[in-house]
């Protein structure tokens, strides 16, 4: 097991993403902290990740509060000894933010992205980092799709709110990397398996006039694959990332793309 006696915080746990890394994170022997808005989502994964060995506990966090990320960490650290791995799966409503073009799109439908997601990121790492430094170690895992780097149309403020996030994470490992904290990004493709781009995809084959399965299609003829990530893909990857196998890995992407950006 990767991760065995690591004690793992997850910030949206009740998310695609979220739930499937939780997964796989208590599949390879972690102690997964599930947190969420939905208390019902993260029990029920929570009883699914008993049920086959692992270990969960669970509690309504606001990831956007800084009183509530605080308690939760304290009670976190109180309980497991210590926090390894902090990973931040957050998401939000894309209707009315992506598919309209930036010459259209009102100025608070661009802000709330990159305000949400950098407040959320920042509170939930520092939180982390203060309890990581007490022992020198620990991993703090974001996750980006390609736009935080390539340029594409009718996203709105929600790439540069990921590319924030990138920024925030090569900062992290600057700040901290001689303290033994490491802060790494997973970028993908866009994930067709979750919903959240079952939508998006939705909203941008609308403003093309084609369907959401041409708009796909489009999509992964650009990558060298012809393929998007998928959420096993991702998941293997975090579980790499944060395992002391990646020890000399910090202020770096793992490009999971397939192609579409080439490094």
């Amino acid at each position: 097991m990767l991760l065995k006696n690591k004690n793992a915080v997850i910030y949206g746990a009740g998310g695609a993403i979220g739930c499937v890394i939780a997964r796989r994170f208590a599949q390879e022997g972690a102690r997964v902290f599930l947190t969420g808005r939905t208390l019902s989502k993260i029990e029920a994964i929570a009883k699914d990740i008993a049920f086959a060995g692992g270990f969960a506990e669970v509690a309504q966090v606001d990831a956007l509060d800084e009183n509530s990320i605080e308690k939760h960490i304290n009670d976190s650290v109180e309980k497991a000894g210590g926090i390894d791995i902090s990973f931040n799966a957050i998401s939000t409503p894309q209707q009315g933010i992506q598919g309209i073009s930036l010459a259209e799109l009102p100025v608070d439908s661009f802000v709330l992205p990159i305000s949400t997601y950098t407040r959320s990121h920042f509170l939930t790492a520092r939180a982390a980092v203060r309890r990581m430094l007490k022992k020198r170690s620990g991993v703090i895992l974001v996750h980006t799709p390609e736009p935080a780097r390539l340029a594409a149309p009718l996203v709105g403020g929600m790439a540069p709110a990921w590319a924030a996030m990138e920024a925030l994470s090569r900062d992290l490992s600057a700040e901290f990397g001689a303290q033994g904290i490491r802060a790494i990004c997973l970028r993908s493709t866009g994930i067709p398996e979750t919903g959240t781009i079952d939508v998006v995809f939705g909203l941008h084959s609308k403003a093309m006039g084609i369907s959401r399965e041409q708009f796909q299609s489009f999509m992964e003829s650009m990558g060298h694959t012809r393929r998007s990530t998928t959420l096993a893909e991702l998941a293997n990857a975090a579980v790499f990332a944060v395992s002391d196998q990646a020890s000399g890995m910090t202020g770096a992407v793992v490009n999971l793309t397939g192609g579409k950006i080439a490094d």
